[in-house]
């Protein structure tokens, strides 16, 4: 059981491999340029497993310790998790102790191949989403871990290696818009994050946006619910 659904999860995750290995390497090259051992990354990416918080955590680790604002920050980069756990509860019912690691291995690409992949009927779907959730964290962890130790030997300018995130992000959002036609929620996505960054500013724009795109899908919903009823 667990062996096929290894073989049936594996193949959904080897395009994020090469994304993984590359960003993880960035990743631990910054660090490694920091004056960071390679145990950092290496550590960093198994028990915190945030990429985006991973890269804002050097520059915290760098500053005057401040717990309450590394909380909210953290709050605010990972805020789509707690939306992405709300659509979830339903996929990780009945996967026993599994859904504990499946709850913090959760990240953007784990979440998009749980959320859309139905997995064979002969396949176990707990086992199937926890090697999913599994392989992307090592991939992760390999490249952060492998960035990090080149850094010791390999040596260039890393100003704005940061930005790798966001092209990560800007390239999945063009990737579903190519594959659906419907660009209505994309387009209601990009509307709230325009109107609350310019209300709210960069640094705190994210929350209300997410706020702000749940009540429109919420609104959009109910309209199409009576529509149908009608």
């Amino acid at each position: 059981m667990k062996k096929k659904a290894f073989k049936a999860a594996l193949p959904h995750t080897l395009p994020i491999c090469i994304g993984f290995l590359f960003l993880g390497m960035s990743y631990g090259f910054l660090m490694r340029s920091k004056g960071f051992s390679f145990v950092y990354p290496m550590l960093m990416s198994l028990f915190i497993f945030a990429g985006s918080m991973e890269f804002v955590t050097v520059n915290l680790l760098l500053s005057a310790f401040n717990p309450l604002y590394a909380f909210f920050l953290a709050l605010m980069v990972n805020a789509r998790h707690l939306f992405y756990g709300i659509s979830m509860l339903e996929k990780y019912k009945n996967t026993g102790w599994k859904k504990i690691y499946l709850i913090f291995g959760m990240c953007d690409e784990s979440f998009s191949i749980n959320c859309t992949v139905t997995p064979p009927k002969d396949i176990d779907k707990g086992w199937f989403m926890f090697f999913v959730t599994l392989l992307n964290q090592i991939y992760w962890v390999t490249g952060a871990t492998l960035g990090a130790l080149l850094g010791y030997v390999i040596h260039f300018d890393t100003t704005g290696i940061e930005f790798i995130m966001t092209a990560l992000f800007v390239v999945m959002f063009i990737n579903q818009w190519e594959e659906h036609k419907e660009h209505g929620p994309a387009l209601i996505g990009l509307g709230c994050s325009l109107v609350c960054l310019l209300l709210f500013g960069a640094d705190r724009f994210i929350l209300p946006a997410m706020a702000l795109i749940i009540l429109c899908f919420t609104f959009n919903g109910s309209k199409l619910r009576k529509e149908t009823e009608k």
